[in-house]
Parts: structure tokens; sequence; C-alpha cells
């Protein structure tokens, strides 16, 4: 019996031995370290301008859509004004070539209906020359001098009759689709004003913390130039750059645990989004001594499960690597 004993506690020591030597020799989990990560936007005018009103300043949070300054510019506005005063011009000419004043069609009916008179009455005098010819009342110059008049009083009533249709149809087609094109491009002119000036007006794309801000009241700036840097401390993820030794078949979708110690180090669980090479100067080290091939750095995405109070930009994310699992 004592026998036994002595036996089993034998074996449960070179097991208690053996486990304190795996423990000894067993190497110490891998730490790995990245940073939190956010979407930022650098706001900058389209339009060049004075800054008249600051509406945001550095830590203000802002919602998309919110205006957060506004510009001044006298050369947009004398241009609106001359595009509108264009557009007027353009119009005045469409009514113009489009339409005939109603005294002028009066003068060309009035044409008319004298050269229809003449077409009578010269009618009249032909009728009446060609009976005295048959009896021998007159002679074949008179007959012929009446016919001349007869011919020349049509001519001049057709000739009324088409500036009568002249002066109601207007200008002809191609001076009205010329009219019309410069309405149009008078149009687009304005319209063009118009945005450029609503572009004096800077709204928030995204909402976000104001995180950097350049523009200053009375400044000037040119299109393009950055008034305000925007990030996005809603959507915040952590990134991670790995060797490719280290990734151990590491997919988008698989998640793991990291701790945040500016946050307390609270364990937060993240799903990866993305895992993206870098470029070739991202190189972390030779594989063998004689350089045959370098191992690649690989950037890891991933968001957290679920929103973390405090999380910014730029603060040291911890994970132990492998994840558990893999």
């Amino acid at each position: 019996m004592w026998r036994m004993a002595r036996v089993l506690f034998g074996i449960a020591v070179v097991m208690g031995l053996a486990a304190l030597l795996w423990f000894a020799t067993r190497p110490p989990p891998l730490i790995v370290q990245g940073e939190v990560s956010a979407n930022r936007v650098d706001i900058s005018p389209r339009v060049s301008g004075r800054i008249s009103k600051l509406n945001a300043d550095v830590g203000d949070s802002v919602e998309s859509g919110a205006v957060i300054a506004e510009l001044q510019s006298p050369q947009l506005v004398a241009g609106l004004h001359m595009a509108e005063a264009a557009l007027a011009v353009a119009q005045a000419d469409l009514v113009r070539v489009n339409s005939t004043r109603p005294e002028t069609i009066a003068a060309r009916k009035a044409e008319l209906a004298a050269a229809s008179a003449d077409v009578t009455l010269y009618q009249e005098d032909f009728d009446r020359q060609a009976k005295l010819i048959t009896t021998g009342a007159s002679t074949q110059s008179r007959v012929d001098e009446t016919t001349r008049n007869l011919e020349a009083a049509i001519r001049k009533r057709e000739s009324a009759q088409a500036n009568l249709e002249l002066a109601v149809a207007g200008a002809s087609k191609e001076e009205k689709a010329l009219a019309a094109s410069q309405v149009g491009r008078a149009k687009s002119s304005l319209n063009q004003q118009q945005v450029d000036i609503s572009e004096l007006t800077i709204h928030a794309p995204i909402s976000g913390q104001v995180t950097t801000r350049v523009a200053e009241l009375g400044e000037n700036f040119a299109a393009g130039a950055p008034l305000f840097s925007l990030t996005d401390l809603q959507n915040p993820w952590f990134t991670f750059n790995l060797r490719e030794d280290l990734l151990k078949g590491l997919k988008v979708g698989d998640g793991f645990d990291v701790t945040v110690p500016a946050i307390g180090g609270a364990i937060i669980p993240v799903k990866v989004t993305t895992i993206n090479a870098q470029g070739q100067y991202a190189t972390w080290r030779a594989t063998r001594a004689t350089g045959d091939f370098d191992l690649r750095t690989f950037e890891v995405r991933a968001n957290p499960l679920n929103p973390v109070p405090g999380l910014r930009p730029g603060m040291s994310a911890i994970a132990s690597w492998p994840p558990a699992g893999k």
C-alpha cells in the first residue's frame, strides 16, 4: 500500500517538474502593436474669397451639412450681376426675333391692299381695251400698255403679299436658333456664377470633430487652400503592420481582441476588414543570411464590434499574436 502511494507520489512530482519545465522553456507570447485610425477630411473652398464668418473652432463637434465658415468675394458678386444682365439682353433679343411690331404688320397689310386695288384697276382697263380692239376703237399699242400695267400690278401684289408674310413670321429660323442659343449660353453662365456664389458658404461634408483650423477672420484664401480638418470619431478602426509570416492564415472576417492602454486597457473585440500588402520599401527582414528574398509587411485593418467611448486616432493598440484559435 505504502509502496503504491510512493509510486503515485513520484509520478505526480515528475509531472509537476515536467509542467514547470514546459512553462519555463515556453517562449513568451508575441505582442504586436498598432494604432487607432479614423477618416480625416480636409475642407477647402472651391472659389477664392475672404473669410467673413467662422462658426467652428478646434475641438468643436459638427454635424454633416452644418455651415462652418462663410467667405466674401466682391468679384463673384459683380460677375453674377453681369451674368444676370447678359441673360436679360439675350432674352429680349429672342423676343425681338420671334415677333414683329403691330405697326409694321399693319403697314404691310395696307401695302397689300393698295397693290390688290391696282390689280383690280388694271384688270378692268385690260378687259375694256381687249373689247375695244375687236371693234377697231383701240390700238394694239394701247392694249400692250394695259397688259404691261396689269402684269406689273400683279407682281407688285405678290411682293406685298410676301412682305406681309415675312412681317408676320418675323426673323428666319437661323436667326431664331441663334437667339435661342444665346439665351442658353447666358443661362449657363448665370448658373455657373450662382454655383460659385453658393461655394462661398462652407459646409461640413461629414459629421466629426474639428481637429485643425487654419482659417482666420479677414484672411484671403485661394481655391483649394485648406481651412479645416474634420475627423470622424464615430467610426474608428485599428491598424496593425504585420510580417507575412505572422499572418498564419488570417483572413477578412476573422476576429481577435485588442487592448488600448489610453482608455484603461479593457479588452476590445475586433473583426478584420482589410489585409493589404505594403509597398516594397516596407519589407521586414531577409529570410536567409544570403538575402534570397524578403518577408513583406501587410497592413491589417480591424473594426471594433461595439462602440468604444474615448477612442481617438493615434492611440496605441496592443494584441497578443497569434490570436486565439490561430
